[in-house]
């Protein structure tokens, strides 16, 4: 981070910006991250940024890599810690920034191959604080030459980190709420497809769904997509 970067604060605000403005977009979740990690590396003049968030789905709940830039694509290949592992285990346990002078110096920091091979040498890493201050993971940021990050660097990655972690958590609610939006206008269309079924052939509810069970499991269709060829049926005949 040089001088020009500390003074031009408008260029965090507009990150922070763009990060706010892609959350009402048709971005999908890996957009998102890949749009954090270019922002966050621009507008600080670092050199890699990588992503990191808590996959409490895992047993137990691993921190997996998401997103970075300027690195090989098969760095990211199922890329997992435990919570208490690395620099990145660091920064989610203790909730805190944490800053190295030289990777390469530092015993807990695990991945001193890739910084050798990248010229590596400073670090800085960030919290990803959500909803209720609950933390879903951290932002990495490295430089190829020596920085002594200040206060303000600090400041700033830490709330471009927080609106990264908004961003991220309405981006989820958006997908979640557009799946269970399908969900409900394909059991829209499957109710209209069995009452068509229940009157050309004089079956009751059951025995119409059921019939459309096996249609669906004889042709290897969804029970959505022969919904879908009976209600055209019907609009043609």
């Amino acid at each position: 981070m040089t001088e020009h970067h500390h003074q031009s604060y408008d260029h965090y605000i507009k990150a922070l910006m763009d990060i706010s403005q892609a959350v009402t977009s048709d971005l999908f979740l890996e957009d998102i991250f890949k749009l954090i990690v270019m922002v966050v590396a621009k507008v600080t003049g670092v050199d890699i940024c990588s992503l990191w968030l808590i996959d409490e789905n895992s047993t137990p709940p691993k921190i997996r890599l998401k997103a970075t830039q300027a690195i090989e694509p098969e760095y990211m290949i199922d890329r997992s810690l435990n919570l208490d592992e690395g620099v990145v285990g660091y920064v989610v346990s203790t909730q805190k920034p944490l800053i190295i002078a030289d990777v390469l110096q530092c015993d807990i920091f695990k991945e001193k191959a890739m910084a050798r091979k990248l010229g590596l040498v400073s670090m800085i890493g960030v919290p990803l604080q959500g909803k209720k201050e609950k933390i879903i993971g951290a932002l990495n940021c490295f430089t190829s030459a020596p920085h002594d990050f200040s206060s303000t660097d600090i400041n700033l990655l830490t709330a471009v980190a927080n609106q990264a972690a908004v961003a991220i958590r309405n981006t989820e609610l958006i997908i979640n709420t557009k799946i269970i939006e399908e969900e409900l206008k394909a059991r829209k269309k499957i109710e209209r497809a069995k009452e068509i079924v229940m009157e050309r052939q004089s079956l009751n509810g059951d025995d119409a769904y059921k019939w459309m069970r096996k249609r669906s499991m004889d042709l290897r269709k969804t029970m959505l997509e022969v919904a879908e060829a009976i209600l055209l049926a019907d609009e043609l005949y």
